[in-house]
């Protein structure tokens, strides 16, 4: 799917909309194309916040798919469901995952 897909315009997307994190004080958030890349593995498989979480920290294919290395921990799911939310209110989410939803 890496290859298939190209994260360019969903970059771009999230940039302008999802800035978590980018301030220069406190602890680096996570990227946005990881946590979308975790919601695409969510709608995909049918996982909830909890499970998708857990099949990252177990899954060497879920976590390669995200970019994250074998030793880094996922990102826990109320991160992931903050993430959803923000992009929600700016009307984005639906925007750049409701078709691959249908």
């Amino acid at each position: 799917m890496n290859t298939l897909l190209d994260w360019h315009p969903i970059i771009t997307v999230l940039k302008k909309h999802y800035t978590k994190g980018k301030s220069t004080t406190g602890k680096a958030g996570y990227s946005g194309i990881l946590l979308s890349k975790m919601s695409l593995l969510q709608t995909w498989y049918g996982l909830s916040d909890y499970e998708v979480e857990d099949r990252l920290n177990d899954s060497i294919s879920f976590s390669y798919f995200c970019g994250m290395h074998i030793d880094e921990v996922a990102p826990d799911h109320s991160t992931l469901s903050r993430f959803r939310s923000a992009l929600t209110k700016v009307k984005t989410f639906e925007k750049l995952f409701g078709s691959i939803n249908a």
